[in-house]
C-alpha cells in the first residue's frame, strides 16, 4: 500500500478546521493527519486493538523501538492495512553506511514517516533521506520523509546553539521534519521555517507529565506552531481512552479558532 504522507511541507499546512463540538465521531481528516497516536507496547494484538479503537480520532500511528522489537516490520503492515499512516520512531544514529540501508528497507515497506537523531551528523541524515527515497522508489511508493530528532522532551532544558546547530543538520541535509519540544519550535522555525515540526510530550493541562521534561498542553502546542502532536499516554493510560481523545480534538479547536 502506497503512503500518502509526502516529502514537502505544503501537504502539511492546514488551514484551522471548524469543528462541531459534537465530534463524537471522530476528528475530521484534516485533524486526524496532525495527530499521531503513539503505539508504545510490546506486543502487536494490543497494538493493533489501540489503533482501531482510536482511529476515529488518529490518522498516523507510531511504531517504536518497542513495538518495532517485539513484532518487527510486520507491525507496519497490518498498520497500513488499517488505514493508518505509518510513522517508524527508531531514532536511527549509526553510520551512514548502515542507516542508508536500513532506510531503504523501511521506505520499500510504505512508512510514511522515519526518526533519525540529528546528532548523528549531517552524513548520517542524508544517508536516511536518500535510503528512504530509494527504498520507496523501488516499491513504486511515494518517498517518506525523515523527522530528525533534535533535543528530547524528556530533557530539561534544551541549550540554544545545540539546538540551532542540530536543526541547521537536519535542514541541510533534506529532512523534511524535526521532531521537538513544543517550547522549541520558535527556535526550530526561526533556523528552518520550512521544516515540518512534530511535538511528542502532550499533555492535558493538570495531568501526569511522566517522565517528560519539557511537556505541553495541545492547546500551547498548536498555538506555538506545531504541525504534528505525538500522543500516547494522554489517552492509552486516560479513565476513558475515547472522552480523552475527543477532548484533545476539542481543545485543538479552541486553539485553532481562538475561542
Amino acid at each position: 500500500m502506497a503512503n500518502d504522507g509526502g516529502t514537502s511541507k505544503p501537504g502539511y499546512v492546514f488551514s484551522a478546521p471548524v469543528l462541531s463540538r459534537e465530534v463524537g465521531g471522530g476528528a475530521p481528516e484534516a485533524v486526524r493527519r496532525r495527530l499521531v497516536l503513539a503505539l508504545d507496547v510490546d506486543d502487536s494484538v494490543l497494538a493493533m486493538r489501540w489503533a482501531a479503537r482510536l482511529r476515529p480520532w488518529f490518522g498516523v500511528a507510531k511504531v517504536g523501538l518497542e513495538l518495532f522489537s517485539a513484532a518487527g516490520p510486520a507491525v507496519i503492515g497490518s498498520l497500513l492495512e488499517g488505514g493508518f499512516q505509518v510513522f517508524v520512531d527508531l531514532k536511527m544514529a549509526d553510520i551512514p553506511n548502515t542507516t542508508r540501508k536500513a532506510a531503504r528497507v523501511l521506505g520499500a515497506l510504505g512508512v510514511s514517516f522515519l526518526t533519525v537523531h540529528a546528532s548523528a551528523g549531517p552524513a548520517t541524515l542524508e544517508a536516511a533521506v536518500q535510503g528512504l527515497a530509494e527504498g520507496a522508489d523501488r516499491a513504486g511508493l511515494a518517498p517518506p520523509m525523515a523527522l530528525a530528532v533534535t533535543i528530547l522532551t524528556s530533557e530539561a532544558e534544551a541549550p540554544i546553539d545545540l539546538l540551532s546547530a542540530l536543526v541547521t543538520s537536519a535542514r541541510d541535509a533534506g529532512c523534511g521534519g524535526a521532531v521537538c519540544a513544543a517550547a522549541d519550535l520558535d527556535q526550530v522555525k526561526r533556523v528552518a521555517p520550512s521544516l515540518v515540526t512534530v511535538v511528542p510530550g502532550i499533555r492535558r493541562a493538570g495531568a501526569d507529565k511522566h517522565d517528560q521534561g519539557r511537556s505541553a498542553t495541545p492547546g500551547q502546542a498548536v498555538r506555538l506552531g506545531a504541525d504534528m502532536l505525538v500522543v500516547g499516554r494522554a489517552v492509552t493510560q486516560a479513565d476513558d481512552p475515547e472522552k480523552a481523545a475527543l477532548a484533545i480534538v476539542r481543545e485543538l479547536s479552541d486553539a485553532w479558532t481562538g475561542r
